[in-house]
């Protein structure tokens, strides 16, 4: 079986062999080389296969009539971020929609991985418990880069590109914690809440793990991927605001989207506007389809266009 070495070999002098025929090898003879070395600074071997993404959006004029358009990415610039999917919750209601939602999460991820999408594994508050494993080791080995804005530690609301959240989650019931916009009838929290991340979401092969926004960007920059998918929780808090979030993400021009039925908000019913659990989370989700990033759903990370896979293509 060729190595990934040898296959960017052959790639590379295949480009020079055609450059030749087309008597263009001196002009373009630097470029190649400074394409070869990029490549060839990937850990993940790079793929051919092109996904097709179908792209949710909303406008300020008609924010009620979605636009959906259809986009093709190629999967080896693509990545995943899974954001805050924790073994447990001190709201257990938001525990137990992740109990619900980590399964058919794996089986994205899983088939996406399959395809040559990079993974990112992101249980902020429990990167500890993974520090002395490859994960952890492979997006530290990263290169240091200098980002084209400051990474925040914490990407709060925007009044220059968004509004107030259209949900109050603003409330404690609680004077045991800092937790806010919990839908448990009470609120009977419990410290020390385990932050790995839930067991059904494998970690494996290429993946890696952080929270960290600088080892991440390095992560990302290092492997190629400009198409960023973020999934997890909760929508209007974490998702919105880690430094590796939907915010930063943004503010760092990368093409971030957010999949619309792999995350879940912390919301709770007697605050404003009085929804149920599941219509707050779509208004949070279209404020973000108007103010920040398209949605999409997770089935578009689990197949390529077909034939987009050959070595040829």
């Amino acid at each position: 079986m060729q190595t990934e070495p040898l296959a960017h070999r052959r790639q590379f002098l295949n480009r020079v062999l055609q450059g030749c025929v087309a008597g263009s090898l001196v002009p373009s003879f630097t470029s190649l080389l400074a394409d070869e070395k990029k490549a060839t600074s990937r850990g993940i071997p790079a793929v051919p296969g092109k996904l097709s993404v179908k792209l949710r959006k909303r406008t300020a004029k008609a924010p009620a009539k979605p636009i959906n358009e259809t986009a093709e990415w190629n999967a080896s610039e693509t990545a995943i971020i899974i954001c805050d999917m924790w073994a447990d919750h001190p709201c257990k209601l938001a525990a137990q929609r992740v109990d619900r939602m980590a399964p058919k999460m794996n089986r994205v991820i899983s088939e996406a991985r399959d395809h040559g999408v990079a993974i990112i594994h992101a249980p902020s508050g429990g990167i500890e418990l993974y520090e002395d494993t490859p994960f952890r080791a492979r997006i530290k080995r990263a290169a240091l880069l200098k980002p084209p804005v400051p990474i925040q530690s914490w990407c709060y609301l925007n009044p220059e590109k968004e509004p107030p959240l259209p949900v109050d989650d603003s409330i404690k019931r609680s004077t045991e914690s800092s937790i806010r916009g919990c839908d448990d009838p009470e609120a009977n929290y419990k410290k020390n809440t385990d932050r790995h991340q839930h067991p059904a979401i494998k970690i494996i092969g290429y993946d890696v793990i952080s929270a960290n926004g600088q080892e991440i960007y390095n992560f990302l920059e290092q492997e190629q991927r400009k198409n960023i998918v973020i999934m997890g929780v909760h929508t209007n808090m974490c998702v919105l605001g880690r430094p590796f979030g939907i915010r930063q993400m943004r503010y760092l021009k990368k093409n971030v989207v957010l999949c619309r039925d792999l995350t879940d908000a912390l919301y709770d019913p007697r605050d404003r506007p009085y929804v149920s659990h599941t219509r707050g989370t779509e208004m949070i989700i279209e404020h973000i389809e108007e103010h920040w990033c398209p949605s999409i759903l997770g089935r578009d990370l689990t197949r390529v266009i077909p034939g987009s896979n050959n070595p040829d293509s």
